[in-house]
């Protein structure tokens, strides 16, 4: 029965209910008595009543949609409004269940389809930096070290020190490379790799850092190391830019039917902050593995970032 109908008749049989009354026992005279008057407005209360109290029952799973419409977020599944009630209602639940997979599933292929393309931009970027940048500083380098064997004193003391600094910008560069391609993810593999980021992001810092990677990590495919990696560098570098904190801890640990990633610092927390373009992004690359991310406070305060890896099909995948 389609909505319109439910709700004519249930007004209907409201209606028809106060007839009957006034067929029956119920009169009004001409002028109205208190009495009659009385039982008039005790029976069109009683009707409204009635008419609310099963409009309510009826249009309940609309509510439900729509408090579901108006929470939903698609980098944040969660399970899907239950098609309840009658055939119209059903029907509009399971359209708008239908709508959302359909949304969820064009949202994880634009952003594999972007996320490929930053991934490919990042290692052009990296490669150029090292070929191009990187050899002509070392090349300075050296012309400089040359000239400064000829130069006079007061003048080799200056040029030792513009080697420093461009050194150290070679240095920098080099970082910035591996940062934006990280080659000791796919020549050591993942936990390499992560032990290799903690040193690199707080290296430069007063941060004291605890690790923990199991050693007997199951295999993942080349797509889900990746997505790991991205994820605990940016945890990293939100914790050393905007944290505050003392100690960070790292863990990446085998459990049953998942990976975890867990990085939890002391510092000031989220609070009520809005979630920023790199957490969303970090939402981002756990749907395109099927994985669950949560960001949050810890237990003892601080900031949570919690990353669930499944193994099932992805295990041994190459």
């Amino acid at each position: 029965m389609s909505l319109f109908w439910r709700i004519f008749l249930l007004n209907a049989a409201v209606l028809v209910a106060a007839t009957l009354l006034l067929l029956g026992p119920v009169t009004v005279s001409t002028p109205v008595l208190l009495t009659e008057a009385l039982v008039l407005t005790v029976g069109l209360a009683a009707m409204l009543v009635a008419n609310a109290a099963l409009l309510r029952v009826g249009l309940a799973p609309l509510h439900r949609l729509t408090r579901a419409m108006t929470t939903i977020d698609l980098l944040q599944p969660e399970p899907r409004p239950v098609p309840a009630g009658q055939a119209g209602i059903a029907d509009l639940i399971r359209a708008f269940n239908a709508m959302i997979d359909r949304l969820e599933a064009e949202r994880a292929t634009s952003a594999a389809s972007a996320l490929s393309a930053q991934e490919a931009e990042r290692r052009r970027v990296a490669q150029e930096l090292h070929d191009e940048v990187g050899q002509t500083l070392t090349a300075v380098l050296l012309e400089l070290k040359q000239v400064a064997r000829h130069a006079p004193e007061p003048v080799r003391a200056q040029l030792a020190q513009v080697q420093e600094t461009t050194r150290d910008s070679l240095d920098e560069i080099r970082r910035i490379a591996r940062r934006l391609r990280p080659g000791v993810l796919e020549e050591l593999g993942l936990t390499s790799a992560l032990k290799a980021l903690v040193t690199e992001v707080t290296g430069h810092t007063d941060l004291s850092v605890r690790q923990h990677l199991d050693a007997d990590l199951p295999a993942l495919d080349g797509e889900a190391e990746l997505v790991i990696y991205r994820v605990a560098q940016e945890a990293l570098t939100n914790t050393v830019r905007h944290a505050r904190a003392a100690t960070v801890e790292l863990s990446l640990t085998r459990r049953p039917g998942h990976v975890q990633l867990r990085i939890r610092d002391d510092g000031r927390g989220i609070g009520d902050a809005a979630e920023g373009a790199g957490v969303r992004g970090m939402r981002e690359r756990a749907l395109l593995i099927g994985a669950q991310l949560s960001v949050g406070p810890g237990p003892g305060g601080g900031t949570e970032v919690r990353l669930r890896v499944p193994v099932g099909d992805r295990e041994g995948r190459p």
